[in-house]
């Protein structure tokens, strides 16, 4: 727990469908690279929702919190394309997250997401530890290949130009990463049984395409 934890970038939104091939588009031959690129961004991935949740889900690894106040990171939106603020525009109801990730169970990338949103006043450490515990606890399931708990941090998470500040909450969202959709719905159930005093929402998601800053040239 004394390591400087990853970041991340947690974005989801729901999309009208006369705009939905087009915002597919520009997520998949701008976006997702542009932030790969940014110095300190370990990955990007996009997401598409099977049950619960908005539409779509973008999430983006950096090597800390820090790589969310670099001079890099504030150049990608002083130089934003029109085709970004065109589909930046037209997500409905999002939600943008920037997130510290904690209580990391597990290696590895899995094709299938267990999202769940928390309702605790739990302080950071003790959900910390709390989570962390769960996660043991189920890692010797079949299909388990990891689980984070991402804890947003408030300056940072800024909302998108279409986000709504009434009733904003930034809410602990807990993930699990699965080898299949079976075992992703199983063990989601199992630890939003574990969690139901405290859960808000639980989501899942499947990976329609995952990108490394390391593939690229």
């Amino acid at each position: 727990m004394t390591d400087t934890p990853n970041g991340m970038l947690f974005v989801a939104s729901d999309i009208a469908p006369a705009d939905e091939a087009d915002f597919n588009a520009w997520y998949d031959h701008e976006h997702v690279e542009e932030r790969a690129r940014i110095a300190g961004f370990i990955s990007g991935a996009r997401y598409r929702s099977l049950a619960g949740g908005k539409r779509y889900l973008g999430l983006y690894r950096t090597h800390s919190l820090e790589v969310f106040t670099s001079s890099a990171y504030k150049a990608a939106f002083a130089r934003q394309t029109p085709w970004s603020v065109a589909n930046l525009d037209r997500m409905l109801a999002p939600s943008r997250r920037v997130a510290e990730v904690l209580a990391t169970t597990g290696q590895g990338s899995g094709a299938w997401l267990g999202v769940l949103t928390l309702e605790t006043q739990a302080p950071k450490e003790e959900l910390h530890l709390q989570l962390a515990e769960l996660g043991q606890k189920f890692s010797q399931t079949p299909g388990f290949i990891q689980t984070y708990l991402l804890y947003p941090d408030t300056p940072l998470s800024t909302p998108l130009p279409k986000e709504s500040l009434e009733g904003r909450r930034l809410l602990p969202i807990f993930v699990l990463e699965a080898s299949s959709q079976e075992s992703c719905e199983s063990i989601s159930r199992g630890i939003a049984a574990a969690l139901a005093p405290c859960l808000c929402e639980t989501a899942i998601y499947a990976l329609q395409w995952k990108l490394y800053a390391s593939e690229l040239s």
